[in-house]
């Protein structure tokens, strides 16, 4: 296996991981368990947990998850010499 398709396949590893955190956060927290959740409210504001999640919960987590591949990919760019400068 060349180095190319290593790189090539811990890149779509990681977009795998990251995309299947956001899928359970946005389909799991926002719609399978927005009943379970909705037994919370956010402190300060009423709003209920699964509510929050549906609406903007999972767009946090998108931004997060965002910077995390960020991270990931300058650091799988150093290990196979493709960092830029």
């Amino acid at each position: 296996m060349t180095q190319a398709s290593r790189y090539w396949r811990k890149n779509v590893q990681y977009l795998a991981i990251l995309l299947s955190i956001w899928f359970a956060v946005s389909y799991g927290c926002g719609i399978l368990f927005a009943g379970l959740l909705n037994r919370v409210r956010i402190p300060g504001t009423g709003f209920k947990l699964g509510f929050w999640f549906a609406q903007q919960g999972s767009i946090y987590v998108f931004v997060v998850l965002i910077f995390v591949y960020v991270r990931l990919m300058n650091r799988l760019d150093a290990k196979y010499g493709v960092a830029e400068d």
